[in-house]
């Protein structure tokens, strides 16, 4: 076949390809789910926010605490100062089709963390640093904001500087919160109440730091080293400064099939 005919044809064929082409990104993106931004804060009035399209199926989210999530139309409710909302924490958002097909993606409410982190008071490592919105990197916004509102904390013997949400490890150590002689595996939780001068516009906050005290790294509780393994593993967890648990091997934790609690984060405290 030549001539106009055969050119007409050729134009056809080559049009259908090129749609066909297009086609499979198109129906991929369709499927996708989003919320149009990756990081919400934490309002003084309670808000929603919901999947920019709305699809048949379920909705679950990773970890499954910490989070107000409606199953069935992925609606996320926020609001500060809940004792049942994580913030400054990633969370997975999946959604399930009914034929069984998922897809992912993932939040942050707005807020202040600790890592997962082993501090060493010998070798003068004292100071828990707050980490803003996920990231190390992220500079915490100090003018105006506050941090122990009502003093919580600090009237419980955890030493936080009111002005840079700063946890003094060896302070918190001298005030006794561990008793006169600390004693391996001992354990204090701590709220720490703060408003932060961003998005949130100073709406109330709170976070809950969980503080442990060993006397050296080969007396960390096994049941500890397997939370942190399993943290570190899911991805959503603020990682730690050193991936060698215990004394080195991770033998202790080798079996890690249970999922991660949630927060609060663990912050332990090495005497030697």
């Amino acid at each position: 076949m030549r001539g106009p005919l055969a050119s007409f044809v050729l134009i056809i064929f080559s049009s259908l390809a090129i749609l066909s082409c297009d086609k499979d990104p198109v129906d991929d993106q369709s499927s996708a789910i989003t919320y149009g931004s990756t990081v919400f804060y934490i309002k003084s009035q309670e808000y929603f926010i919901y999947p920019m399209k709305s699809q048949p199926g379920t909705y679950s989210a990773f970890p499954d605490d910490g989070i107000d999530l409606d199953e069935n139309t992925g609606a996320i409710r926020i609001k500060g100062d809940d004792n049942n909302i994580y913030t400054g924490l990633k969370y997975k958002v999946i959604h399930t089709a009914p034929n069984g097909d998922t897809s992912s993606t993932m939040i942050l409410i707005s807020g202040i963390q600790f890592p997962d982190q082993f501090y060493r008071l010998s070798q003068h490592d004292t100071i828990a640093f707050p980490i803003y919105n996920g990231d190390p990197a992220n500079s915490l916004p100090l003018s105006g904001s506050s941090f122990d509102d009502g003093g919580t904390a600090n009237s419980g013997g955890c030493s936080v500087k009111t002005t840079n949400g700063q946890i003094n490890l060896a302070q918190t150590v001298r005030n006794g919160i561990f008793g006169t002689t600390p004693q391996n595996d001992a354990r204090r939780e701590f709220d720490i109440e703060y408003k932060l001068n961003d998005q949130s516009g100073k709406a109330k906050n709170k976070i809950r730091v969980k503080l442990y005290y060993y006397n050296t790294m080969a007396d960390v509780a096994p049941d500890l080293l397997q939370t942190l393994n399993e943290r570190q593993q899911q991805g959503v967890f603020l990682g730690m400064n050193n991936t060698n648990f215990g004394n080195g091997s991770t033998s202790r934790t080798a079996s890690v099939s249970a999922l991660a609690k949630p927060r609060p984060p663990c912050v332990i405290i090495i005497g030697q």
